[in-house]
């Protein structure tokens, strides 16, 4: 098991602030806002990611976990992702909050699919997030989204989720046939 990571004084501050609100409100949208708060005033904070963490893999995104809550309520992930990289059309089945940490993420969200066998049909156009940009990505009920990284730079956002991302079942989905394909994120080691 490796030891975890020491982010600082910010981080821990960070880590504390979500416990409380994971444990004292249940109210998906009050937790999503106040965690969104809490982002941005970490990335506006003195805060830095060590580069074992900021590492891109040279075929895909990859995650690395910061922080896993001991009682499953949230998850901490810096998602790196390289020039031209994205994640499939794919949904979380828990609460999720995004802030840039560095580079440019592209959105774009989908309608979530009722029956499978259609097409996955976009909400709206690509969005565009920069660093110290914080959005609710997801909640129970609206969770279907694909990011990629648009700049020319690698794209580095703090992922916090409702569960332990890297356990957690999810979708991805066919854009074209609406296809569903379960799978589970893999947590990325930080290698030192």
């Amino acid at each position: 098991m490796r030891a975890p990571l020491n982010l600082g004084i910010d981080f821990e501050a960070f880590i504390a602030a979500l416990e409380s609100i994971t444990r004292s409100q249940s109210d998906e949208r009050v937790v999503t806002s106040a965690v969104a708060d809490c982002l941005s005033t970490l990335l506006a904070s003195p805060f830095n990611l060590p580069a074992v963490v900021t590492r891109t893999h040279p075929d895909r995104y990859v995650m690395y976990p910061l922080h896993i809550d001991s009682q499953g309520r949230f998850s901490v992930a810096a998602a790196v992702w390289n020039v031209g990289q994205a994640t499939p059309i794919h949904s979380h089945e828990t609460w999720g909050v995004v802030g840039i940490y560095s580079g440019i993420e592209g959105e774009t969200r989908y309608a979530k699919p009722l029956t499978d066998g259609k097409p996955v049909v976009a909400t709206e156009a690509e969005r565009e997030f920069g660093p110290g940009q914080v959005s609710v990505c997801c909640t129970k009920d609206d969770d279907v989204h694909m990011v990629r990284c648009v700049g020319d730079e690698p794209c580095i956002g703090l992922h916090i989720y409702g569960s332990d991302i890297g356990t957690l079942p999810r979708r991805t989905f066919n854009a074209e046939t609406g296809e569903v394909k379960w799978f589970t994120s893999q947590w990325e080691p930080a290698i030192s």
